[in-house]
């Protein structure tokens, strides 16, 4: 499988999460598609099928990661 680059995935992350806190507030219909725009590409990148799963794959594939507990370290 293709690893998509640290960068990439720490920009959907971003993005998700923003996306997502904005369409808590909002609810407009063009924020949820752009959200799901966003899913579907952090699971293409991750290989996976829902977007909590991507999330945490994604987060797993940045440096940092600590693999015992699936959390990311910042620097």
């Amino acid at each position: 499988m293709l690893m998509a680059h640290p960068a990439v995935l720490r920009n959907l992350i971003a993005q998700y999460e923003t996306l997502r806190a904005l369409h808590a507030e909002e609810g407009t219909e063009a924020v949820r598609q752009r959200m799901n725009d966003v899913a579907y590409t952090l699971c293409v990148s991750t290989g996976t099928r829902d977007v909590d799963t991507a999330l945490v794959a994604a987060r797993y594939q940045l440096p940092g990661a600590r693999p015992e507990d699936d959390s990311v370290l910042t620097a």
